[in-house]
């Protein structure tokens, strides 16, 4: 036991240290501070020197980063508007990801991966990434612009359909399925219902109460996080679901902005964690051919989902300043690709090659997309301070 602990505290300075003193040369050299943190992953991680031999355990820890973003969101916005918002949204959402479910299957299917590969392959890389999406965005814009309410319910929308895939990887046939998703649709009900009904009658007498003692209000909205995030949980949701109800449901309260703001520097610590461990599961020194496959679809799904998402808001009639930075901004594969991928390896439904593919791909655009969005437009991390905007 003792050396567990050794382990895992060398292991997280390490981390630390290798991210602080990347970040350091990645900014001299000007360039967006989050691939440092995959950099160090890629070095010291199990694919590197190998001070971190288990990437898996960090990455679990690193989740309690986009856990605390998906709580934050939640509290900057208005259940009212957040429905709006998905009327909007729903269309553009299905479009582009049945485009690039198409796109990513011929692409599969050019390169000879199996059938059920391909298929598992298109449906993992046709979502974007809350995390570098609503990490990158500036808060302003997030929580008071429209493009920021685009954003928000786009990927929100996206966020659900991924949980209903993975929910069909884990049944075993049409008619469990339509029983699993019909079980979701009120599960989730129901965790909105309580949800709602705890802050009415219990969180908010008590901030009423205790509204001056700034720790209660802080660890209190942490612990009601992370309730909503485990009990969404174990009801076979996503943490994440759980989180942003949560987030949603104490957003009504007058101290939310406050608290959004001392939550932020918890929420960037596991992100950096979150990042070093998607450095440290890159394999793209393996010399395997659907790593180097999916190097360069990676390269080439960011073309497309730029293209992709810039028609569809074209056809929305949003104004052009907005549809094309946003095309870039949600021009990455997502979190949800990694996750969706690994529940189908343990499921026996892909293989070795297909999970390379999606891995690798998926990597790919979070690099591309980090560094293209950072240089050319507002984020709260770029260099340049007529972008550096929080």
């Amino acid at each position: 036991m003792p050396s567990d602990i050794a382990l895992f505290i060398f292991e997280l300075c390490a981390i630390v240290i290798s991210s602080a003193v990347l970040g350091t040369l990645f900014l001299y050299a000007r360039q967006p501070i989050i691939l440092a943190y995959i950099a160090a992953g890629m070095i010291l991680g199990p694919y590197g020197f190998g001070w971190v031999k288990n990437a898996e355990h960090i990455s679990q820890i690193g989740h309690l980063g986009v856990i605390l973003l998906l709580f934050l969101l939640g509290l900057n916005l208005q259940p009212r508007k957040l429905i709006n918002l998905f009327k909007e949204s729903a269309l553009i959402t299905l479009g582009t990801c049945g485009f690039f479910f198409a796109c990513t299957f011929i692409f599969a299917l050019t390169i000879q991966l199996a059938l059920h590969d391909a298929l598992i392959a298109a449906a993992a890389l046709m979502f974007s990434s809350t995390v570098i999406g609503l990490k990158l965005i500036p808060t302003t814009t997030l929580h008071h612009k429209r493009m920021g309410e685009v954003m928000t319910s786009i990927l929100l929308v996206q966020d659900i359909l991924a949980i209903t895939v993975i929910l069909l990887l884990n049944v075993d046939s049409e008619h469990s399925f339509i029983a699993a998703f019909s079980l979701l649709i009120i599960k989730f009900s129901l965790l909105c219902f309580c949800a709602f009904a705890g802050v009415k009658y219990l969180i908010l007498p008590l901030f009423q109460k205790f509204d001056v003692i700034q720790e209660y209000s802080f660890i209190t909205t942490l612990a009601w996080c992370l309730l909503w995030a485990m009990t969404s949980h174990y009801i076979q949701l996503s943490y994440e679901s759980g989180a942003f109800i949560a987030g949603l449901s104490i957003a009504v309260s007058k101290v939310s902005q406050a608290i959004a703001q001392h939550l932020k520097p918890l929420r960037e610590f596991f992100l950096i964690l979150f990042f070093f461990a998607v450095g440290a599961k890159m394999q793209i020194f393996t010399g395997q051919m659907y790593t180097l496959f999916g190097i360069g679809f990676g390269v080439l799904l960011i073309g497309l989902k730029t293209w992709g998402f810039r028609h569809a808001f074209t056809l929305a009639k949003e104004s052009p300043t907005m549809k094309k930075e946003l095309s870039i901004r949600l021009g990455q594969a997502s979190e949800f690709s990694l996750l969706l991928a690994y529940t189908a390896i343990n499921n026996a439904l892909l293989s070795t090659s297909g999970m390379m593919f999606i891995q690798s791909a998926t990597l790919t655009t979070f690099i591309i997309s980090t560094y293209w969005i950072v240089k050319h437009y507002p984020t709260p991390i770029s260099l340049a301070n007529k972008l550096r905007q929080d």
